[in-house]
C-alpha cells in the first residue's frame, strides 16, 4: 500500500496535487483549498488511490453490513422540499399512507425469529403523529424485540417534534432517549448552506438546526449517522463547506458513525430538469468525501440508491459500507428513480456482492460492533 502512494506522489506532475498526496500518506488533514483543488483539478485514478490508501489504512479490506429493515410511518409531509419525489403535502393526504402503531408492529412482528439488529424508523412529517405518537411506538417495539436497535427520525421530523411539543432540543431528545430511542440516522442534512438551502428545502430545519440536533444526540451518548444530497444545483463550495461543518462537530463530539453522501434523482420532483450527475462524478465526491472527513471512521454507500453495480465500483473509492439488507419495501429513494426499484437483498447477495471485487463481508450491528466475518465461512 506504501509503494502504491509513493509512485503516485512521485509520478504528480503538479504541485499541488503532490503536495495533498503527501498530507494524506503522512495522515495530515487537508484544508477547504486543497479539497477545491481536489474538486477542480484531481482526476478519478488519482482522488481513488488516496481514498482507497485511506479505506485500507482504516479498515483494510474489510467491508461492513448489517441485517435492518425500515418503517416508513407515513410519505404525508408537512414540507415540500424540491427535490423529493416520495412526501405527499399533508393537503393532497389522501394520495399517501399513514400506518398506525399496530400496523407498524405487526411489521417489527414480521421479523420475529429471524436475526435482524437494526429497525430505522423515517418518514415524511405529519401533523398528527407528534412526541407522543412515536414515544409510544419506541416503547411498544422495545416491550416486543428488547435487543432490536431502534435508529429513528432525521433532524426534519424531530424539529417539528419538538416545536410542536413545546420542547427545547435537549428535553426532546432526552425523552426519545428514555422511551428507547437508540440513534440517529443522518437524513435531512441535504445541503447545509443557506444559499442553497433555501431554494431547495426552504420550510423545514435550517443547516444549524440539523447540527444543533445532533450535537444534543451526542451529547447525551447517541450515535448517529450524516449524510449529504449531491448533484443538483449545488457548487463545489458548498459541498465543502457541508463537509466542513460535519468534520468541525466530528472533532468536537466523536459522535458520527458514518458519513453517507446521497445522489440527486431527478424522477417525479420539483427539480426533474437538473441532469443528474454522472458515475465518474459520484466516485470522485466518494472518494473526495473520504479524504477530506478524516475524523468520520466509516463511508457508506447507499446501495439501493446507486445499484448493485456501482455500490461494489464504490469499494475502490473510499467507500468501507454498503449499508443492509433492507428487507423491505422501501420508497424513499424507488419513487425517486434509484437504481433499485425493490431494495431488497439477502444476506448472502450481500456477502456474493463485496467478495466478488475482493473485499472481505463483515455483518455490524448499528455501532460497528463486528458480529460475523462471513470470509472465514467461506474459506
Amino acid at each position: 500500500m506504501g509503494s502504491s502512494i509513493d509512485n503516485l506522489i512521485k509520478n504528480t506532475p503538479d504541485t499541488s496535487l503532490r503536495n495533498i498526496a503527501e498530507k494524506v500518506k503522512n495522515g495530515d488533514r487537508i484544508s477547504d483549498e486543497e479539497c477545491l483543488v481536489l474538486f477542480e483539478k484531481a482526476d478519478l485514478p488519482f482522488v481513488g488511490a488516496l481514498a482507497n490508501f485511506i479505506r485500507e489504512k482504516f479498515h483494510g479490506d474489510k467491508t461492513y453490513f448489517n441485517r435492518n429493515f425500515h418503517i416508513e410511518p407515513t410519505n404525508v409531509c408537512v414540507f415540500s422540499c424540491k427535490f423529493c419525489s416520495y412526501s405527499r403535502l399533508y393537503a393532497n393526504k389522501e394520495e399517501g399512507w399513514e400506518l398506525s402503531i399496530d400496523q407498524m408492529l405487526d411489521i417489527v412482528k414480521s421479523y420475529d425469529g429471524k436475526p435482524i439488529t437494526e429497525v430505522h424508523i423515517v418518514g415524511g412529517v405529519h401533523p398528527k403523529m407528534n412526541m407522543a405518537y412515536f414515544i409510544e411506538l419506541i416503547q411498544k417495539i422495545h416491550a416486543h424485540r428488547p435487543a432490536l436497535h431502534v435508529k429513528g427520525f432525521t433532524a426534519v421530523e424531530l424539529d417539528y417534534m419538538f416545536r410542536k411539543a413545546k420542547l427545547t432540543v435537549e428535553e426532546g431528545m432526552q425523552a426519545l432517549k428514555d422511551a428507547g430511542l437508540q440513534s440517529l440516522p443522518g437524513g435531512g442534512a441535504e445541503i447545509f448552506h443557506a444559499e442553497v438551502r433555501e431554494i431547495i428545502a426552504g420550510d423545514k430545519v435550517s443547516g444549524e438546526g440539523w447540527l444543533r440536533i445532533h450535537e444534543v444526540a451526542h451529547n447525551l451518548g447517541m450515535h448517529s449517522n450524516a449524510t449529504m444530497l449531491y448533484g443538483h444545483i449545488e457548487k463545489y463550495e458548498h459541498r465543502i463547506d457541508h463537509m466542513k461543518k460535519l468534520r468541525d462537530l466530528q472533532d468536537k463530539t466523536k459522535g458520527f458513525n458514518t458519513f453517507i453522501p446521497l445522489k440527486f434523482r431527478n424522477h417525479n420532483n420539483d427539480m426533474s430538469d437538473v441532469p443528474e450527475s454522472t458515475i465518474t462524478e459520484d466516485m470522485r465526491l466518494y472518494a473526495i468525501a473520504r479524504i477530506y472527513l478524516d475524523n468520520f471512521p466509516h463511508l457508506k454507500a447507499y446501495w439501493p440508491m446507486l445499484g448493485r453495480q456501482n455500490a461494489q465500483l464504490s469499494l475502490s473509492f473510499g467507500v468501507n459500507d454498503i449499508d443492509g439488507t433492507i428487507d423491505d419495501t422501501t420508497k424513499i429513494y424507488s419513487m425517486a428513480g434509484s437504481e433499485e426499484q425493490t431494495p431488497t437483498m439477502s444476506t448472502e447477495e450481500l456477502v456474493a456482492l463485496i467478495t466478488q471485487v475482493k473485499r472481505r463481508p463483515i455483518e455490524r450491528d448499528t455501532l460497528y460492533n463486528e458480529i460475523t466475518d462471513y470470509s472465514q465461512q467461506l474459506n
